[in-house]
């Protein structure tokens, strides 16, 4: 074989060897140490996982998040791509500071919106400024569980929308113009041209976007942390929980593994749902 023929093969070898050493092999640690038990192998862990009395609602509250976030960023990240892309001047100041959030940690994403909903943070302070309070109000408390959650929605939203952002603004740059005006001098509409010209060609941008930002979502825990603690249980939280506090690596594996099969199933739908279909001929 010609060294031509192998040059492609070393060039994938690094990213490979990444897979394998740093993926592959914790995985199939993580899968075997939730079968190990002090009886043996076996499915004990996952049994306890399911009687655990945080479990439902864990379930419950991560779906729920992934479910309202990510459509609202892959909405809000969109609208933002669009209106990034018309205009003509100011567009790198505005790419910017939209995209500042991505250097920001979870954690801190969460104390900063800590000191924005906590009992003597500043929407209690610009309230009662207003008069519309007379008190400091517990926003954050396992009494006020909507707005826990609303809160944790927010602080998602302003942290990870730059992501989904940041890939949608390079697939809409990938759109020739030529297909927009063309549907223009055919009389199309904006919303015509939106609906049947940009968000079909933006379909593997969108693929890409919703997986990651879905696994992302399926994995949230410091925002949490910071907001809530475990008034709002998680699944990444009750793994963290079971694996230092309850010192039981075999349920946080458990836990752990949940996780990932939940993501793996949702980025086969998005990968069955948004499928790009080769151009004939290509």
């Amino acid at each position: 074989m010609r060294r031509e023929a192998l040059t492609p093969y070393f060039l994938v070898l690094p990213a490979t060897l990444f897979l394998l050493f740093l993926f592959l092999a914790p995985l199939v640690e993580v899968v075997l140490l939730s079968l190990r038990g002090g009886e043996g192998w076996g499915l004990q862990a996952y049994r306890r996982m399911g009687g655990d009395l945080y479990f439902k609602d864990a379930l419950r509250n991560t779906l729920l998040l992934t479910g309202v976030v990510v459509p609202l960023q892959v909405a809000l990240a969109l609208i933002m791509a669009l209106l990034v892309q018309g205009l003509r001047r100011g567009r790198d100041l505005f790419l910017y500071f939209w995209i500042l959030p991505l250097g920001i940690s979870d954690l801190a994403a969460g104390i900063v919106w800590l000191a924005i909903f906590t009992e003597r943070g500043y929407l209690n302070t610009f309230l009662q400024t207003l008069g519309l309070l007379d008190m400091p109000r517990l926003w954050l408390s396992y009494e006020t569980p909507l707005f826990l959650f609303l809160a944790v929605v927010v602080a998602e939203l302003w942290r990870a929308t730059a992501l989904v952002f940041v890939i949608l603004v390079a697939g809409v740059q990938l759109i020739p113009k030529e297909y927009g005006e063309a549907a223009e001098v055919f009389g199309a509409t904006p919303w015509q041209r939106f609906l049947r010209v940009t968000l079909p060609l933006l379909k593997p941008s969108l693929q890409a976007a919703l997986i990651l930002r879905t696994i992302l979502a399926f994995e949230v825990f410091a925002v949490v942390l910071a907001l809530g603690g475990r008034n709002l249980p998680v699944l990444a939280g009750e793994a963290y929980y079971w694996y230092t506090a309850y010192q039981n690596p075999q349920v946080a594996a458990a836990y752990a593994v949940l996780i990932l099969a939940i993501s793996v199933l949702a980025t086969l739908a998005y990968l069955r749902l948004l499928r790009v279909r080769p151009e004939v001929g290509a």
